[in-house]
């Protein structure tokens, strides 16, 4: 039960986290498509989840070089 309720509460903090940072590059003009959480990293018994940032084109690349420096 106990590792049910851990494993739900890193699940719902891993969706407020992508959400934030989907709304973060909104605001900077740059979208990933693929940004999601990684299903491979969900399907394990006590999910861990890893956020998959996912495939850009260069001109995505450079625009979110240039907004990080």
């Amino acid at each position: 039960m106990v590792k049910a309720q851990h494993s739900a509460l890193c699940v719902e903090e891993a969706e407020e986290a992508v959400k934030e940072l989907r709304a973060a590059l909104v605001q900077a003009g740059i979208k990933l498509p693929t940004l999601r959480l990684d299903p491979a990293s969900l399907a394990r018994e006590a999910p861990c989840p890893l956020v998959e940032l996912g495939r850009c084109s260069v001109e995505v690349v450079r625009h979110l070089t240039a907004v990080l420096r």
